[in-house]
């Protein structure tokens, strides 16, 4: 099997580590053509969808991108922003400021970028990039709290066939899930307590994770439990009595039994119960995207309000909050043990002598 072209070695060159912070992935654009690019990349991982490629691939293309991809692309045109699309500017933003806190704590010359599962900035290109800038420790990091072969394990695909395909690999981390991480927790507290406080407190707290096919549950995949055990520390965090929140499922898609109870006809329900005001959070989602701007806010809002609600509060995501880039921080801190990431500036200085020691040694020898 031929493997990549290395990039040029420079003898006594320092050593970088680097953070990958993976998302899942957005269209370059709010447009038709951009949508059906996305969305063939990400309906066509088997990992998403885990049913005859042959039989897949016929739906895919003859059904799904021809009439879905301009539907989305309409549904994207209401969130789009000025800097482009919501998942990726609250990614890169999250990603600069992670490498800014990770610096307070003493973290020195870490390289933290951010990548896309599908899409641009694609992970290949990303870990191509970090190679040539003499990455040789990187740590790649989901933005997915709770582990799904869906998601993460996708991510984790991507990055063993990229590597596949290189002679020189780097020494690699790979962190699976956070979903009862105490600094993922707490800054979901917060966010839920500051809007409350702000905007008054509903009667009911749904908290609505992205949904999965029920078969992967019964298949072993831990996600559905994962999302739960979020839950119950958050609600214990709030001090939350059991009939005080739920658990839903969102983003259904196709005709098989995804995990239930459905966002949508839960909610609406509890408006024909007589709740005349829902909060509602989306945990699972570290960053606001479509799913939580458009279906959330946008379509489950309208929802509940059509079967008799009277007031509707989306708790954003957690974005650039503080308390979440602090939390991001602790469990990035706690997958580079060992590494040596800390170090004094005698000890960087020791480093960098060393290297000019081995690359004026390679340059006795003949080495460029």
């Amino acid at each position: 099997m031929p493997y990549r072209k290395e990039p040029p070695h420079t003898h006594g060159s320092v050593p970088h580590t680097a953070i990958v912070l993976v998302n899942l992935g957005t269209p370059d654009a709010p447009t038709s053509a951009a949508v059906r690019r996305y969305l063939k990349e990400f309906l066509s991982d088997p990992r998403v969808v885990e049913i005859p490629r042959l039989l897949w691939w016929l739906i895919l293309h003859l059904v799904i991108l021809p009439f879905r991809s301009g539907k989305s692309a309409a549904k994207y045109a209401q969130i789009w922003t000025q800097e482009g699309s919501p998942l990726k500017v609250h990614t890169q933003k999250q990603a600069t400021l992670l490498r800014g806190a990770l610096g307070e704590r003493g973290h020195s010359k870490l390289k933290v970028e951010m990548a896309m599962r599908y899409g641009s900035p694609a992970l290949p290109d990303v870990l191509d990039q970090l190679k040539a800038a003499n990455c040789d420790r990187i740590l790649v990091l989901p933005a997915y709290p709770q582990y799904s072969g869906t998601t993460t394990g996708s991510i984790d695909d991507a990055v063993f066939a990229h590597y596949a395909k290189v002679r020189n690999i780097p020494e690699l981390r790979l962190v699976r899930n956070y979903h009862d991480h105490d600094g993922y927790i707490d800054a979901l507290r917060d966010s839920v307590l500051a809007h409350w406080e702000a905007k008054g407190r509903g009667g009911k707290l749904v908290m609505s994770f992205h949904g999965v096919p029920k078969r992967t549950l019964l298949l072993g995949d831990p996600y559905h439990c994962e999302c739960h055990k979020t839950a119950r520390l958050l609600a214990a965090k709030l001090r939350l009595r059991p009939d005080d929140y739920l658990v839903t499922f969102q983003s259904r898609f196709g005709k098989a039994e995804w995990l239930q109870p459905y966002t949508a006809p839960t909610v609406a329900q509890l408006a024909r119960d007589g709740v005349k005001r829902v909060d509602v959070i989306c945990p699972g989602f570290t960053s606001d995207c479509l799913e939580t701007l458009e279906e959330i806010n946008m379509e489950v809002r309208h929802d509940f309000m059509a079967a008799g609600g009277a007031e509707f509060h989306y708790i954003a995501c957690l974005n650039e909050a503080p308390g979440w880039i602090n939390g991001l921080a602790e469990i990035t801190e706690q997958h580079l043990i060992g590494w040596p990431t800390m170090m004094t500036s005698t000890q960087r200085e020791a480093q960098q002598k060393d290297a000019d020691t081995g690359r004026e040694h390679a340059a006795r020898l003949g080495a460029a």
